[in-house]
């Protein structure tokens, strides 16, 4: 069976922040020259947490940046493979005639530090040296850098646990996000009339540290509204240890349960506070609201 050729951009893209938009953005472009369709090729596990056995906090689900990839920059296939022994083990060679062979990649393009390959003995200058050996394109990208920080999805990381979603937008390029499954909550929110939607992070995902933003939340038929998110462990209403993602959407009217939904960070309004009572709460939440909505307007 013939296999579409394709334009191969390598990474894991965690994030899938500025730095990893130059890759994204020349694959794209290079697949247009060449009448070739614009591809990712990473892992559906992070390399170090299989080699390590120890977790590896993420700031996207695989979803997550299945979705970014393709929204954001308009590559039309994300192609996630199983990380495990064997790739682990796969000389960088290989990789590279793996990729041809099963792939159609023509070109690739990866960033200046890419490694990869059995223990990671493949480097960008062997990729280059491979490409032109079998008459391939490649283009490496150097490092961005804003304001003399090199974008780094490790950097990111810090921003997105310190709650500063606002700096961690400017690296990344987009607000941060996370999508889930909308999962039935105590429907205590309904009955002082502010009704929310209730996310539960994946495993090993990243959440901005906890606290209470401006968010939008984004609709599977492309609506989106402006909410107000609490991320925590809502001490008012004692709901013990277990974190939640708690939007109350803003002028919508509807029941979302077990739908997907993405919520979008954009600036960190305040701490999460023990209130002395619902209606403190309530009020606290609605003038959180005025902000939320004074926010998106000064942006339209």
């Amino acid at each position: 069976m013939k296999v579409e050729k394709t334009v191969i951009a390598l990474g894991f893209f965690d994030g899938v922040h500025r730095g990893h938009g130059a890759l994204l953005r020349k694959a794209a472009e290079r697949a247009g020259e060449l009448g070739a369709v614009p591809a990712v090729f990473t892992f559906d596990r992070s390399p170090r947490e299989f080699v390590t056995g120890t977790p590896v906090p993420l700031l996207n689900s695989n979803d997550d940046r299945r979705d970014i990839i393709r929204r954001v920059y308009g590559i039309e296939r994300v192609i996630f493979a199983r990380f495990d022994q064997a790739m682990m083990t796969m000389g960088w060679e290989d990789y590279i005639q793996m990729l041809v062979r099963d792939y159609g990649a023509v070109h690739f393009v990866a960033g200046h530090d890419h490694r990869f390959g059995h223990r990671n003995e493949g480097t960008v200058a062997l990729l280059q040296a491979k490409c032109a050996e079998l008459g391939l394109g490649c283009d490496i990208i150097p490092e961005v850098e804003i304001e003399g920080i090199t974008v780094s999805s490790t950097y990111i990381r810090t921003l997105v646990e310190q709650g500063d979603m606002e700096r961690a937008a400017l690296f990344l390029g987009h607000p941060h996000c996370l999508s889930q499954t909308v999962q039935h909550g105590k429907r205590l929110g309904r009955t002082i009339g502010i009704p929310t939607v209730n996310l539960v992070p994946p495993p090993h995902v990243l959440v901005p540290g906890d606290g209470v933003y401006i968010a939008r939340v984004c609709l599977m038929d492309g609506s989106s509204y402006a909410a107000v998110t609490n991320v925590g462990t809502r001490p008012t209403v004692n709901n013990g240890s277990d974190l939640t993602v708690e939007s109350w959407m803003l002028d919508f009217d509807g029941d979302l349960y077990g739908q997907s939904i993405r919520v979008e960070f954009y600036k960190r309004l305040r701490d999460e506070i023990r209130f002395d009572s619902l209606d403190a709460l309530k009020a606290e939440i609605r003038r959180n609201a005025d902000d939320a909505r004074a926010y998106f307007a000064s942006k339209a």
